[in-house]
């Protein structure tokens, strides 16, 4: 198994896909107990959702699971939210709070983990960043997510549906942010949010980097969405899907068209 699959495009834009990745090597997944094995903080059908929405786009897509190693975490450890209930670099919990581990990772499993999917995943990513850079004179990294919209031991109430996170907007030019934001307000039948729960992973924090030339936005969409059910068997909902995809597609299209008035190339 690979760590990660690259389809190389020449838009603008790059989506990221740390998150839909089910493989776990037999090693790994000997030690995970019942509920762990469930794989249940997937996000699920999100490289299908995304699937054809913009014309020669490139994707980053880690063929992993988070419970093998979060690809959206910050390798040295360090919280994205600190004071609140999170989940780490290599899981303890679920979302729920509850053990995935009959045999937790010691600090050497953590390790090599961090140099055979971690690190090739971020490679993977840094290179068509600077690929498209060099392409455009900027490239705007957009970072699908999603999750379930009920979760009390990380949130309470209920999730909006679009969730755009630029961390206060240290990671994307302000236009890219309000873009974004206008067309999530705008879809109608949805609710939306700016730097709510949801500011940007590590790695919208990472490599959103505007005085360089490179943005990052990242969305996490409610699941409720485009599955049928948040829970097992998460079924893709054709339907729901159809309504939401049209947004999405605007997004993107419009960040793209963006693009040359930010510094960077047509």
């Amino acid at each position: 198994m690979i760590p990660v699959t690259v389809t190389h495009g020449t838009s603008p834009i790059v989506l990221g896909l740390p998150h839909t990745g089910t493989f776990v090597p037999d090693e790994i997944a000997a030690k995970l107990n019942d509920n762990g094995r469930k794989l249940a903080d997937t996000d699920w059908h999100i490289d299908t959702l995304y699937d054809g929405l913009l014309a020669d786009v490139t994707t980053v897509r880690a063929n992993f699971h988070r419970y093998v190693i979060d690809a959206n975490r910050d390798p040295a450890g360090v919280s994205l939210y600190p004071g609140q209930n999170t989940t780490t670099l290599v899981p303890l919990t679920d979302f729920d709070g509850q053990d995935i581990w009959d045999t937790p990772p010691t600090s050497d499993d953590i390790e090599h983990r961090r140099q055979a999917f971690h690190a090739p995943y971020h490679a993977a990513l840094k290179a068509e960043l600077d690929r498209v850079r060099g392409l455009h004179g900027i490239a705007i990294l957009y970072d699908c997510h999603s999750i379930r919209s009920n979760i009390p031991f990380l949130f309470d109430g209920t999730l909006p549906d679009f969730n755009i996170g630029t961390n206060q907007g240290a990671t994307c030019d302000a236009r890219i942010e309000a873009a974004t934001t206008d067309i999530c307000k705008a879809a109608g039948g949805y609710t939306a949010t700016v730097n709510g729960r949801f500011k940007g992973g590590w790695t919208t924090r990472h490599y959103g980097q505007p005085q360089d030339k490179m943005h990052a936005i990242q969305m996490e969409l409610a699941q409720s969405t485009y599955l049928t059910d948040e829970a097992a068997p998460w079924t893709y909902d054709g339907t729901k899907a159809a309504k939401l995809r049209p947004h999405l597609t605007q997004i993107l299209t419009t960040l793209a068209a963006l693009a040359p008035t930010l510094g960077g190339t047509s």
